[in-house]
């Protein structure tokens, strides 16, 4: 799978030019997305890449305990904002992301998160529904400032490879991450490509996703992002 293709800014994708059954534009953002996650196994080389080819750095966000990785921040909107996730060398290895992280020879999507209203009521909704899930689980992140940030998320047992989110919510206090990180750029699309779009789709729906999903001869997350300077299209 492709891992990244630089645009001229103003300029779509060949995907959403053939594939007219995509939504609109202003609908390929989808309304419950939190972040996208950018996988890198190096945390400066991710941040050097997103840099070079938007025009934006993305700041240090902090490492996340016990997980062996650490990440970079950078708003794409209000609410939305790109996470740039790498291993934390001062941390024992095993972790099973940070391991994948390590492994790429180049910064791609490993995944995305969505934030629901009420994340205990949507662990109870996916269980009537059959759909087995973890949590919700409390997290927290201490960023460099001092301050601890506190969540909790629910991963669902088949994500789809990572084409499905998780899902977080904020804890009371904690400021959104897109808040205060370097801004100027924007999320214009992210869609899920398939080559089974029905049963993705009709997931989605049990789980009020409104996000693009579109056939495609392999599995992949796609993500376009306007910088300042340029626009990102970035894959899984």
């Amino acid at each position: 799978m492709a891992g990244s293709l630089l645009l001229k800014r103003g300029i779509l994708p060949a995907l959403a030019q053939e594939n007219q059954a995509i939504p609109p534009l202003e609908d390929q953002v989808p309304p419950m997305l939190d972040h996208i996650l950018l996988g890198s196994s190096d945390l400066e080389r991710g941040v050097a890449f997103v840099e070079a080819h938007t025009g934006v750095r993305a700041a240090f966000g902090g490492v996340h305990p016990g997980r062996g990785t650490q990440n970079a921040l950078l708003s794409l909107g209000e609410r939305h904002y790109l996470e740039v996730i790498a291993p934390d060398p001062r941390q024992p290895r095993g972790n099973a992301l940070a391991a994948k992280l390590e492994t790429l020879s180049e910064p791609r999507l490993v995944g995305w998160a969505a934030h629901p209203r009420n994340i205990v009521a949507l662990a109870a909704e996916l269980k009537r529904a059959g759909i087995v899930a973890e949590g919700p689980t409390p997290g927290s992140r201490r960023r460099p400032d001092g301050q601890v940030l506190h969540w909790q998320t629910l991963n669902l047992k088949d994500d789809a490879d990572g084409l499905l989110p998780f899902f977080i919510e904020w804890g009371t206090g904690s400021p959104h991450p897109s808040s205060d990180a370097p801004a100027g750029c924007q999320l214009i699309r992210l869609e899920i490509l398939t080559p089974d779009p029905a049963r993705l789709s009709k997931l989605a729906r049990q789980m009020s996703l409104e996000v693009p999903i579109a056939k495609a001869a392999a599995p992949e997350l796609h993500a376009v992002i306007e910088g300042p300077k340029l626009t990102l299209s970035i894959t899984s």
